[in-house]
């Protein structure tokens, strides 16, 4: 069994348009953008990144917004839910925040003994709050949300599955511990991890398959120290027969992926170097950083990539 995860790292979704991610983040969720590049693999398409005041592994969403995508197909083979947690009563801020922005899907359910509000992001996303208890991690204050009632972060995740063997083994394996059932849904957390370290199987035996799209998950992301913890649940998953790709500069972290059973895209990042790496911490998420191998496309980006503000 691994012992190097610690819990989640960021999660990465796909959208439409841009400029309305951006306000749904930093203004009605309250969250800080920490980050403004561009996708490695289409550098005409941003990547944005919302989390705490520096980008703590475990705070971040990520989005990659597409201007012309199709909507996604929910199903079987994805990333479900993603749950934010808050502090212990800040759910009833949220109940009267969340209707005046228009926030659609808005709703009450108990999952394990948590009351949750469940809400809908601007694609059709699954987001849920949650009063975890004993999340002692500070909220983001300086946005939109004052701090006693602000998101700290992730509290964890679901995926939806047609069958949830061979992933919860694999959980397991990467240092989840089940913690209940409750119907087809088993909760799996690790044991003093970073906050964001609660993952939900939920077994849909009869769902179609997800099509990838606005509102989708891309894929979850997986928190390890450094690098020297990367390499060595690299090599544990490659001799436990995981197809797993070399480690991936990703500026900000270093990311190795791979397929897991149930379909979904597994990312392993590092904590380090951090967000903090090219830019000062008090102007996070202003300017538009590109990787080097993009640098020259500057004067073009900075006219064709669509404003966030205004």
């Amino acid at each position: 069994m691994l012992t190097q995860i610690k819990g989640l790292h960021h999660v990465t979704s796909m959208a439409g348009d841009a400029r309305t991610n951006n306000a749904f983040f930093t203004e009605e969720l309250g969250l800080r953008r920490v980050k403004k590049t561009v996708n490695f693999d289409a550098p005409d398409v941003y990547h944005l990144y919302y989390g705490d005041e520096i980008g703590t592994p475990g705070s971040v969403m990520t989005y990659f917004p597409f201007p012309h995508i199709a909507k996604g197909k929910f199903g079987a083979g994805e990333v479900g839910t993603t749950v934010f947690s808050v502090p212990e009563g800040a759910l009833g801020y949220w109940r009267e925040r969340l209707p005046g922005f228009g926030v659609k899907g808005l709703g009450e359910e108990t999952v394990f003994g948590e009351e949750r509000l469940k809400f809908l992001g601007p694609d059709g996303d699954s987001f849920a709050l949650v009063e975890a208890k004993g999340d002692a991690r500070a909220p983001y204050g300086a946005g939109a949300v004052p701090a006693d009632q602000g998101i700290r972060g992730f509290q964890g995740a679901s995926l939806r599955l047609r069958d949830g063997g061979a992933t919860g083994e694999l959980l397991r394996f990467m240092g989840y511990q089940e913690q209940d059932r409750q119907g087809d849904v088993t909760r799996f957390a690790i044991p003093g991890g970073n906050g964001a370290d609660v993952i939900d199987l939920e077994v849909l035996p009869g769902a179609p398959l997800a099509r990838l799209g606005a509102g989708s998950v891309h894929h979850i992301a997986f928190a390890v120290e450094n690098r020297a913890a990367q390499l060595e649940v690299r090599k544990a998953l490659m001799d436990t027969g995981y197809n797993v790709t070399p480690v991936i500069d990703r500026d900000y972290f270093w990311a190795i992926y791979f397929r897991t059973p149930g379909g979904v895209l597994f990312e392993v990042a590092t904590n380090e170097p951090g967000f903090d790496r090219d830019e000062d911490s008090a102007h996070l998420g202003e300017a538009l950083k590109l990787p080097t191998q993009h640098e020259w496309l500057r004067p073009q980006l900075e006219k064709t990539l669509q404003p966030l503000e205004g």
